[in-house]
């Protein structure tokens, strides 16, 4: 059976201290969550704030595009903010990071309707961007014949041209034809006057499916409206209608498309909130963005300032870092600094908060980035100019800077967490352990101060603790100390009672004696047979009750010798066969000499114990078998015979005092079960052992002596 000691319980009992850490995480998930809270009232703040200084400001919008039905993507054009300028070469290597921006379009923006029309006949991916104080534009187109303009021909649309539509700051509606005559740098061509037009500038470059266009042009001659077309021809015949796929119609100064150019003087006023730790965008009501501040990776709002990792400095902090922070964080995250929060369209802003915002509703939303490694918390507030909503706007932050928060009270708490249950766990250890060892103490010496025959041989010392161990060794050793003055009393009482019973005994014998000698009747001499009988019997359990007294007495008194056991049984079997001729004996002694260092008078003492017992219990015609061999540093001594076996639960009580198993009919004579005591007696003094076991067959007992040797 599995031992479960105090120090296990008590160490069991300690584990209830990991709930410490469960609890402190509830604790600190609960204060985040209230944070979260706190961090989308302080973004919506935020945002009403920068909405506040819109408010009422109509020039910072364009009036024409705000009162449009709808924006439709293709027709009315975005000018997207460009991180660089680009360099005008046809190659498009400054275009790569926008090609998810770039427009396909295709026979849906056919001038002519034409069903037949395939993609490779003619098509082309358009973007327009917007850096420092100029428009750049891109073309790249797919035909299949790419015909330019002759070098001594003087008009400009008898090949493949761009055409440009635009109004101007003032309202004038203007085109102007780029007609290449080869590859290279381009200028733009007046349309009414066919004059060079050196403010549009671009390169050209023929490719393997069509060509490549870009251009460029200062934003002072941009209006609210620009359109471009791609006129193709596919041969150099004159006066031939080209094929033509604009994004709007450029015939009509009021079929022009719209364009929105972010707005310089939204982005000053943007610039104020630029350390505000959000990423902010200001959109109209058609969810077109004027203006865009900050980046969302450093967008973590206020909440983790000053708490950014920072070099260890102490040797705590170093062993912090090292050993406890790569096991908090098996169980926390770690924020991702690096993560993809790309939007499909940067032109166009889409959430449910920014249409309730353009409802005049402020509003919040939380969503995952697309690779699920952070959470984004958007706030939109609308911008009102006369009681409509002109626009809003939206801050964006990441809950970076709150889970940062969260790890730092988290990597606190643990720590000292895991200081309250070290102490507390090493604390009830060796509270345990003490308790155990004192348990323990008084056990080992309650064990000695009572041997294995249940005699006190020693005494408690009882302990002065005033607590409930304390007092269970005081008690211990007051019930010690009765048990040791009764023990002591039932140990000499056989002596006394022997001293005492010797002198009446006597008178009884001579009594019965003199009346012997008189003159009796046939009826009073048989009742004086039997007086002298008992007092025979009584006479004899004196001598055997002096007899264990003498033997206790003289060894405490008596001097070991060294003696040869082999000789002592050897003599003692002898002595046995010749007194005993009718017994049959079977004898196995050992040849060799065997040393030992006792008495040997006391050995034979043993012996002859042991073969009375035997030859009382040995059915009749049956051997009493001794053996006598050397096993290792011991000499062992069987004593066997056949006849009743012993009964159960007595086998290790037959060598105390006053224990006999004999039935009533075998007392002839008086038994005080003092035979086998005296034979415990002496294996205690030689420092040996006996036992009493049935044999294997079951038919009789064998009593078996373990005596160390004198070697």
């Amino acid at each position: 059976m599995l031992r479960f000691g105090l120090r296990s319980k008590f160490i069991l009992l300690s584990c209830f201290l990991f709930l410490l850490p469960w609890l402190g995480y509830e604790y600190v998930w609960e204060m985040e969550k209230f944070l979260r809270q706190g961090q989308e009232k302080t973004l919506v703040g935020t945002t009403r704030a920068l909405a506040t200084a819109l408010h009422e400001r109509p020039a910072l919008f364009d009036e024409q595009t705000n009162f449009l039905d709808q924006v439709v993507k293709g027709r009315d054009l975005y000018a997207y903010n460009l991180k660089s300028p680009i360099q005008l070469d046809g190659k498009l290597n400054d275009w790569d990071a926008y090609q998810s921006l770039f427009w396909l379009y295709d026979k849906r923006y056919l001038q002519a309707a034409n069903d037949n029309h395939q993609l490779s006949d003619l098509s082309f991916e358009h973007m327009v961007g917007k850096f420092d104080n100029y428009l750049y534009a891109l073309f790249k187109v797919t035909d299949d014949t790419v015909i330019y303009r002759a070098k001594n021909s003087l008009s400009i649309t008898n090949n493949d041209y761009v055409k440009i539509g635009l109004k101007n700051p003032d309202g004038l509606f203007n085109t102007y034809i780029i007609a290449p005559r080869q590859d290279g740098w381009v200028n733009a061509f007046d349309a009414n006057s066919k004059m060079p037009f050196t403010k549009i500038q671009g390169f050209f470059k023929q490719t393997e499916i069509g060509y490549n266009l870009e251009l460029r042009f200062p934003l002072s001659m941009l209006g609210n409206k620009l359109g471009f077309a791609i006129a193709d021809v596919d041969s150099k015949q004159s006066n031939q209608t080209p094929n033509t796929m604009s994004t709007s119609n450029l015939n009509n100064p009021n079929d022009l498309g719209s364009v929105l150019v972010p707005s310089p003087e939204i982005n000053r006023i943007l610039k104020g909130m630029g350390h505000s730790g959000s990423r902010i965008w200001v959109v109209d009501n058609h969810h077109r963005v004027l203006a865009q501040s900050g980046s969302i990776q450093n967008a973590d709002g206020v909440w983790a300032d000053g708490l950014k990792n920072q070099a260890p400095k102490t040797a705590w902090q170093r062993f912090e870092q090292a050993y406890l922070h790569p096991l908090y964080y098996k169980i926390l995250t770690r924020p991702e600094d690096e993560f993809i929060d790309t939007l499909h369209d940067v032109a166009s802003m889409q959430g449910a908060h920014l249409a309730k915002a353009l409802k005049g509703q402020p509003a919040s939303s939380w969503r995952l980035t697309p690779d699920n490694k952070a959470v984004i918390l958007s706030a939109a507030y609308p911008i009102w100019i006369e009681d409509k909503v002109i626009g809003a706007v939206i801050a964006e932050e990441t809950t970076n800077g709150v889970r940062t928060l969260r790890n730092k009270s988290l990597e606190k708490l643990f720590n000292v967490i895991l200081a309250v249950m070290l102490i507390g766990t090493v604390t009830l250890f060796f509270f345990a352990s003490r308790i155990s060892s004192r348990i323990r103490r008084l056990r080992d010496t309650a064990e000695k101060a009572i041997d294995a025959q249940g005699r006190v041989t020693g005494h408690i010392n009882y302990s002065d603790a005033n607590d409930e161990i304390g007092d269970l060794s005081r008690s211990f050793s007051n019930i010690v100390s009765r048990l040791g003055g009764y023990t002591d009393y039932l140990e000499n009482m056989s002596s006394r009672l022997s001293h005492e019973l010797r002198t009446p005994v006597a008178v009884v014998r001579s009594s019965l004696e003199n009346l012997q000698s008189l003159q009796q009747s046939e009826l009073s001499q048989k009742y004086l047979e039997r007086a002298s009988e008992g007092v025979e019997r009584l006479g004899k359990i004196i001598t055997t009750m002096s007899e264990a007294t003498r033997l206790e007495q003289s060894i405490q008194s008596n001097e070991s010798e060294p003696f040869d056991l082999q000789k002592v049984i050897n003599g003692c079997m002898q002595g046995y066969q010749l007194t005993y001729p009718n017994q049959l004996f079977t004898l196995d002694i050992h040849q060799g000499e065997l040393p030992m260092l006792g008495a040997p008078e006391f050995i034979a003492q043993l012996l002859d114990k042991l073969i009375n017992n035997a030859l009382e219990f040995s059915e009749a015609n049956t051997a009493i078998e001794v053996s006598l061999v050397k096993h290792e540093s011991k000499a062992v001594l069987t004593v066997g015979n056949t006849g009743s076996l012993l009964p159960e639960g007595l086998t290790e009580h037959i060598f105390d005092s006053m224990v006999s198993v004999r039935s009533q009919q075998m007392q002839q004579q008086p038994h005080l079960g003092l035979g086998l005591y005296i034979v415990r007696l002496v294996c205690d003094y030689h420092k040996g052992t006996i036992t009493a076991h049935n044999n294997e067959q079951g038919n009789g007992v064998v009593f078996t002596v373990n005596l160390p040797l004198n070697n």
